[in-house]
C-alpha cells in the first residue's frame, strides 16, 4: 500500500488497535494474527508470496507497524517514513487479483480493495500493487490507484 507523506505524530498507546497474537488476523485469512501476519512482523520469517506480503503489509497498517512497512518496501522507492494517521482504522481487505508473485517468480502484482474509516467516515483504497524480490525477499515496489 502506498501511503507516503510526512510523518504524522505517533498515536497514543490507548488509540492503537487492540490486536494480540490470538486476535483474528486483520488481513482476513482464517488464522490468528500471531500465526498469520504477526509471524512476519515479529520474526525472521518472510512472506513467501507477493500476496502474503500484501496481506502482511495491510496488517502492518492496521497495527501501525512502521518498521515492518519500511523494511518490506523496495529501497529504490521507499520513503523516509510512513504516515500512520491516528484517526484511520483499517477495517477489511479484499484481494481481487494476483498475477505471478509465487515462489517461482521474481515479480508479481496484487490488486486489492482495503476498507477503512477515517474520523468515522468510511473509505476504500483500491490499488494495483507491484512487488519484486530484493535480496531474495518480496518487497513492495509501488502501486497505482484502480477504479
Amino acid at each position: 500500500m502506498s501511503r507516503r507523506s510526512v510523518r504524522a505524530p505517533r498515536a497514543k498507546r490507548s488509540e492503537l488497535p487492540a490486536v494480540t497474537t490470538a486476535s483474528p488476523c486483520p488481513c482476513g485469512l482464517p488464522a490468528a494474527y500471531g500465526a498469520c501476519c504477526g509471524r512476519f512482523h515479529t520474526g525472521p520469517a518472510t512472506a513467501p508470496t507477493a500476496e502474503l506480503l500484501m496481506r502482511s503489509r495491510y496488517s502492518a497498517f492496521a497495527v501501525r507497524d512502521e518498521p515492518y512497512l519500511l523494511t518490506t518496501w523496495d529501497p529504490a522507492t521507499r520513503p523516509p517514513s510512513v504516515d500512520l494517521e491516528p484517526a484511520m482504522r483499517w477495517t477489511g481487505l479484499e484481494i481481487l487479483e494476483t498475477t505471478d508473485g509465487s515462489a517461482f517468480h521474481t515479480t508479481g502484482t496484487v490488486t486489492f480493495r482495503a476498507r477503512f474509516t477515517q474520523q468515522g467516515k468510511p473509505g476504500v483504497l483500491h490499488e494495483r500493487s507491484r512487488f519484486a524480490r530484493h535480496e531474495g525477499a518480496w518487497v513492495y515496489v509501488d502501486g497505482t490507484f484502480a477504479e
